[in-house]
Parts: C-alpha cells; sequence; structure tokens
C-alpha cells in the first residue's frame, strides 16, 4: 500500500508518531520518503538517535507549525499521503489557553487540507478523539471542528484524486500525561489520587492506534469517522492494578472531564454503519447514503438511538488484564505484591 510513496506526518516527533514510523519501516521496506514534520528540534533530534537517516535514508526532518500554511506547502511538495497528528490535547491547558489550542486544531487542521489540494497529496487521514464526540470541554469542542473540516474537505476536492477520512479513539495506554504512567510514578507515594470512583475509559494500545491509521488509508472512501471497537476499563480498577496497597483518595473531577467518554452518540447512530471491528461515522451531507455505503463498502447500520459509551460498554478489562497490559505497553518490569 505504502511502498514507492512518499508520507508526511504531522506532529510526527510525539508517541504515536514514533509508533507510526516504526510500524511503517518495518512492513514498507520500499517506502521512498517518509516527512517527520513538527515544531520542536529537540524532538527531532531525539527522534533521530533512534531513526538516523544514515540508516533510513527515506527519512526527513522537517521543522514546521501547523499554524504555518506556506511551510506545509513546502514540507507537501512531492507527497502522496497525509497522516494529521498535530494537536494541542492537554485538556487543562486548553481551558486556560482557548485560542492557542483554536489555532492549532482548527486553523492547523484548514491549513493542513488547504496544503493538500493545492498539491500533489491523494490521501489524508488526521487523528481525532473520544473527546470530540458530544465535546464539554475545549481541547474536544476543537477536535469535532478539526472532525467536520476534514470530512467536509472532500466536498470542495473538485476533479482533484484526493481522500480526507478521520479515526476516532480513546485513551492510548500508556501515552504520555495519562492516567497510567501517573499512577505508576505516584505508586511510591502510597496515594492514587481518584477523580471519580465511577469514571471509565476506553482503552486503546498505540500499536492498535497506528494498525487503524493503516487501514483507514487503505480502506478510506473519503468522509468517513472511523471507530474501533475497543474495551473500557474502569479508573478504580486501575489503581487497584498498579497500587493495591495504596490509599485512593476522591479528588473531584478537573474542569472539563467527563465521567464517561463516548465515541458515538445516539445523534449520530442515524449515519454509522458497523464494519466488523470498526463503525463509520459518515458525514450527515456527504455523498454516501447509509444505504448505499453498505452496499457499495460492505457493513450494516446500527440501530436507531444507538451510542457507543466507555460506561455502557459491553467489554471491561479486569484487574489481571490491566496488569498484563501495563507489563507488555507501558512497563516490562511492572510487578505488583498483593
Amino acid at each position: 500500500m505504502l511502498n514507492d510513496t512518499s508520507i508526511l506526518l504531522t506532529g510526527g516527533t510525539g508517541s504515536f508518531g514514533k509508533a507510526f514510523v516504526k510500524t511503517v519501516l518495518e512492513r514498507y521496506p520500499n517506502i521512498k520518503r517518509l516527512v517527520i514534520y513538527s515544531r520542536d528540534e529537540l524532538k527531532q533530534f531525539e527522534m533521530a538517535q533512534q531513526f538516523p537517516t544514515k540508516s533510513y535514508p527515506q527519512i526527513r526532518y522537517f521543522i514546521g507549525d501547523v499554524r504555518d500554511a506556506d511551510r506545509l506547502r513546502r514540507a507537501m511538495e512531492g507527497i502522496d499521503t497525509v497522516v494529521h497528528a498535530a494537536a494541542l490535547k492537554q485538556v487543562p491547558a486548553a481551558e486556560y489557553n482557548p485560542f492557542e489550542c483554536i489555532k492549532t486544531n482548527v486553523i492547523g487542521a484548514q491549513n493542513v487540507i488547504e496544503a493538500c489540494l493545492d498539491t500533489s497529496v491523494r490521501n489524508v487521514v488526521a487523528l481525532s478523539t473520544d473527546k470530540a464526540a458530544a465535546p464539554i470541554n475545549l481541547y474536544g469542542a476543537t477536535k469535532l471542528c478539526s472532525d467536520k473540516l476534514f470530512t467536509a474537505a472532500n466536498n470542495i476536492r473538485g476533479h482533484r484524486d484526493i481522500r480526507f477520512s478521520v479515526v476516532r479513539y480513546g485513551n492510548v495506554m500508556g501515552s504520555r500525561g495519562s492516567v497510567i504512567p501517573f499512577f505508576l510514578e505516584r505508586k511510591a507515594s502510597g496515594t492514587l489520587p481518584i477523580t471519580d470512583p465511577a469514571m471509565t475509559r476506553f482503552n486503546i494500545s498505540l500499536q492498535e492506534g497506528v494498525d487503524m491509521v493503516l487501514w483507514a488509508l487503505d480502506n478510506a472512501v473519503g468522509g468517513e469517522i472511523f471507530v474501533p471497537k475497543i474495551p473500557s476499563y474502569r479508573i478504580t480498577d486501575v489503581a487497584t492494578a498498579i497500587g493495591p496497597e495504596c490509599e485512593y483518595p476522591v479528588v473531584g473531577i478537573r474542569p472539563g472531564e467527563k465521567v464517561h467518554e463516548e465515541m458515538i452518540t445516539a445523534s449520530d447512530s442515524f449515519n454509522t454503519v458497523d464494519l466488523g471491528p470498526y463503525f463509520a461515522i459518515l458525514p450527515s451531507a456527504g455523498v454516501h447514503s447509509v444505504a448505499s455505503y453498505c452496499t457499495d463498502h460492505g457493513g450494516k447500520p446500527v440501530s436507531a438511538g444507538y451510542a457507543y459509551n466507555s460506561g455502557s460498554n459491553d467489554r471491561f478489562l479486569d484487574v489481571d488484564e490491566l496488569r498484563a497490559l501495563i507489563r507488555e505497553y507501558v512497563d516490562p518490569s511492572f510487578e505488583t505484591v498483593e
């Protein structure tokens, strides 16, 4: 799929970017060019120690910000595929600095779209988040705007051979700033603060997220928001899995935080198709109706009013499963003593 093509990855030095680059280099040894586009030269320098251009001559490290439309167009010359992973995603920081978040997540998204339309890019996948479904915080609202921009970009492509789609998934296990690394760090203190004992979250591994993006690049026809079928966990089970001997004081929900996350709302159900391992939310104003999409691309409509919620999910990880996943994806040396 990606051999003999050129890829540009925005936000390429983040957790997803590193995993995506590693996977692409392993699976597509004949890739022509892989451009890491990001704004932090230190992170690019550190990433170049892991993926040096001497060993991987197809890699390019390109400093730039998605807020800079001219720089994006320059970076996309000769690019076939774009994966857009750049975002400001810390919820409290976005609440405190709202327009900075808007400039990167919304205006930056439109800059990416226009640069793709102005160059020879043919396939675009943007990363989203469960917080974009029925958003209650600014980060989620900006990602919902971004999702709408990318799905609607298919309406203005004209005769260009290009398609835009989105992948939306839940909390990545072990990603920077997430609860599991935080609890692992706090375990020695004997106290693991719980925001709300009822809180649940979706869970996906970094590799599953990468595989989903690659699947979307291969299968999207344009306009879909793809959602994976993944398990949930209870925050109390995460605390028990990591620090069974610890105390769990309840500290309250942070600003802009939900007790349960959604990835498909009841309102989305009328435009949602079940594809087996994934759902596809179709744009309400797109060229594909649910019926025609199912006929042409497979799948079946979900029932009216269906909602995909981490609290009502049909699959929950238990304490032993969480411990095994922590060892596999976060800390191979992780052990607990009951």
